[in-house]
């Protein structure tokens, strides 16, 4: 029997497809500690990138060994050693790190080679492609510690990663660098991901960790995530905040998503591996599972070009069809693009209202107001009104009204009043629907 709704299904993909024409051919870096793989989450982290390979997402992959690591060196009666929350890499950790990487990149590679039916890999082809694409310097000593085969990135590679992705492949980095001597070095997976993508200068950094996010009260457990933190408000929280020792410690990914954006890389995100599917979620929702990092607020609202005519088309369609606005035709929403204001968030429009004055009765129809239900509740329409309202006391009118046959109390409740039809403008009336029977509602620009 099928689980598929077409209900609920038709208008959640239809929500999606935005985000799904904004990132074709966009370039993601997408780190996994190594902790994720050792609770078992490999394999359907793999079908969620292939799921965005599919979709045209240029990916590069950057897996953490952390665990894996101690773990070999358990085995060889060796005791790992930390210091800052950074491994000192003597002759047997090194060892144990290239194990642990030689086994990782062979489970990561085994698991994109899946194609098994009713899978979400079932005919995925995912190309991986590896190789010495990171140039690594020692640490040294710092404050008394010889971090010894400890390493940091001094160059990528970013022309031939950028080659290989350009056939489609999947570029897989693992936390290793080679000095031009050939010496090899234990890096971090935080610092490959996060150099990658300032080299790549990617679309986004993507950090699938331990952490839910990074959380409003931050030494309170039990506040909630913040979701979207500016590039200055990330520097004053991060300056706050001691000393990251440890993955968990908030600061130990911040740090790291607020470098990448000093760099150019304008969102990063800290997504918790424990909630299944979190990478889609944070990339094909509006709000996200986890914490994102930018460079600016991403929602900004403003007048429409000629470049947003496909958007509003896209975004007013599903309430034509059901009778909420009245159709427009594409032409008429070009040759009045002008007169739209719209909400957007990282690059899709999510509301928009158009404003059509009619100056010799001093007033303007408020027209098309529509937030798409991916963001409604969150003040997006009372956004939009208040900026409308700007434009109309601009142009130095005296009120505005709106033709509305579902949507009557939202406007009552902000301050508009309902009056007979006949007081509208004689154009504006000339061109009433008596058969639709919508209610007119004015209100006065103060």
């Amino acid at each position: 029997m099928s689980l598929v709704f077409p209900h609920t299904f038709v208008p959640w993909f239809r929500a999606v497809a935005p985000y799904i024409h904004a990132y074709r051919g966009k370039t993601f870096v997408v780190a996994i500690a190594g902790e994720a793989i050792a609770a078992g989450k490999l394999n359907h982290f793999v079908q969620d990138l292939a799921i965005l390979h599919a979709m045209g997402i240029k990916l590069v992959l950057v897996h953490g060994f952390r665990p894996q690591v101690n773990e070999q060196l358990a085995a060889k009666g060796h005791v790992s050693k930390f210091v800052n929350g950074l491994r000192v890499t003597d002759a047997v950790a090194l060892d144990a790190a290239q194990e642990a990487a030689g086994q990782l990149r062979f489970e990561i590679e085994a698991a994109f080679s899946q194609g098994l039916p009713n899978t979400p890999m079932a005919n995925a082809t995912v190309r991986v492609v590896s190789g010495n694409f990171l140039t690594a310097r020692p640490v040294g000593i710092v404050e008394g510690t010889d971090y010894m085969s400890s390493g940091l990135v001094r160059r990528v590679d970013h022309g031939a990663i950028r080659r290989a992705l350009d056939t489609g492949a999947l570029v897989l980095l693992s936390p290793f660098g080679f000095s031009p001597t050939g010496e090899a070095f234990n890096l971090t997976m935080e610092d490959v991901a996060t150099a990658t993508a300032i080299a790549l200068q990617a679309d986004k950094l993507v950090f699938m960790c331990e952490i839910a996010g990074i959380r409003e009260t931050p030494d309170n457990p039990e506040s909630g995530i913040d979701t979207e933190l500016a590039l200055a408000d990330a520097k004053r929280l991060l300056a706050a905040l001691p000393a990251p020792s440890q993955p968990a410690d908030p600061a130990f990914y911040l740090r790291q998503c607020v470098k990448a954006c000093e760099g150019g890389v304008e969102r990063s995100h800290i997504l918790p591996f424990a909630t299944d599917g979190a990478l889609l979620l944070e990339v094909f929702t509006h709000d996200g599972v986890g914490t994102m990092v930018v460079d600016e607020k991403l929602e900004s609202l403003r007048e429409a070009t000629s470049d947003d005519v496909a958007g509003i088309v896209q975004l007013i369609e599903p309430f034509e069809r059901d009778g909420t606005l009245v159709r427009r035709e594409r032409t008429e929403i070009e040759r009045d693009i002008a007169n739209y204001t719209l909400i957007e968030h990282d690059g899709i429009i999510f509301g928009c209202a158009a404003l059509y004055p009619y100056p010799e009765a001093r007033t303007a129809e408020m027209a098309a107001l529509t937030v798409s239900p991916l963001s409604q509740g969150q003040g997006d329409g009372e956004r939009l009104l208040k900026r409308v309202e700007q434009r109309a006391k601009q142009m130095g009118l005296d009120t505005i009204f709106v033709l509305t046959t579902r949507t009557m109390h939202w406007f009552i409740k902000r301050g508009f009043a309902q009056v007979d039809p006949d007081w509208l403008p004689e154009a504006r009336k000339r061109k009433y629907n008596w058969d639709r029977r919508s209610q007119v509602l004015v209100k006065k620009l103060v």
